[in-house]
């Protein structure tokens, strides 16, 4: 007796793709991802110790691949010696390097700070300008550090600082899909509302320090987890 051949198992249908998020859609996420983080680091503040714009501006420039607490532990020493732009423009350069050597870059960073402080002496009467433009054409100064003293030492809302972090956070919370700064800046600024722009910088980065690490982010952990299209684990309640 010819055994009937067993009939072929029916191909599985194509799994559905998950539909793009609409802008409306992401403009939702994005402000419940806002408000989470608020509730979580309600405190959250520039990480640099400043007492002036010009004290800010110092800092920033030495924070380039450097750490925040590497940075607080120099400038009491540097701000010690060069207190005003004008101490700082008449600088011997080898005693800048050692007092910030430990930063990184020292000559680089150097040059960018003497420089900065002759400008703002020469163009801004020793005054650090309060505007983008300005603030651009001093050595050493991009559009990330002049929204970090615009924001933080004017409070003004110019833009958002796209620092590692930002970029880090933006990526895995699909909050833009460029890797560029500046494209990044754009999608931010189109996102949120002007007032939260210096806000949402040190809420990202914030929990780009504590949380949502490079390496190893601990999802487990994370207030926005399942806001998150990169999510690796579910949150522990």
């Amino acid at each position: 007796m010819k055994r009937r051949p067993k009939p072929k198992p029916k191909p599985a249908p194509p799994a559905r793709r998950r539909g793009r998020e609409g802008r409306e859609q992401l403009a939702r996420r994005a402000a419940r991802i806002f408000a989470l983080l608020s509730a979580e680091y309600p405190g959250a503040h520039c990480e640099l110790d400043f007492r002036t714009p010009y004290e800010l501006l110092v800092a920033t420039i030495l924070s380039a691949q450097c750490t925040d607490v590497r940075v607080n532990l120099v400038t009491p020493a540097f701000f010690a010696r060069y207190p005003t732009p004008r101490s700082l423009a008449q600088a011997d350069p080898a005693q800048v390097e050692d007092l910030i050597r430990s930063t990184g870059f020292f000559r680089n960073k150097t040059r960018s700070l003497i420089g900065m402080a002759q400008a703002l002496g020469e163009s801004h009467r020793g005054e650090v300008p309060r505007s983008m433009d300005e603030l651009r054409t001093l050595p050493g100064v991009g559009r990330k550090t002049a929204n970090v003293i615009l924001g933080n030492a004017y409070g003004i809302n110019e833009g958002v600082t796209v620092d590692t972090h930002v970029t880090r956070l933006s990526a895995r919370l699909k909050l833009s899909r460029h890797s560029e700064p500046e494209k990044i800046e754009r999608d931010l600024m189109a996102l949120f509302p002007r007032a939260d722009w210096t806000l949402l910088s040190h809420l990202l980065i914030w929990h780009g320090r504590r949380v949502c690490i490079a390496q190893r982010p601990k999802c487990e952990l994370c207030v926005v987890n399942e806001l998150c299209p990169s999510a690796r684990a579910p949150r522990i309640r």
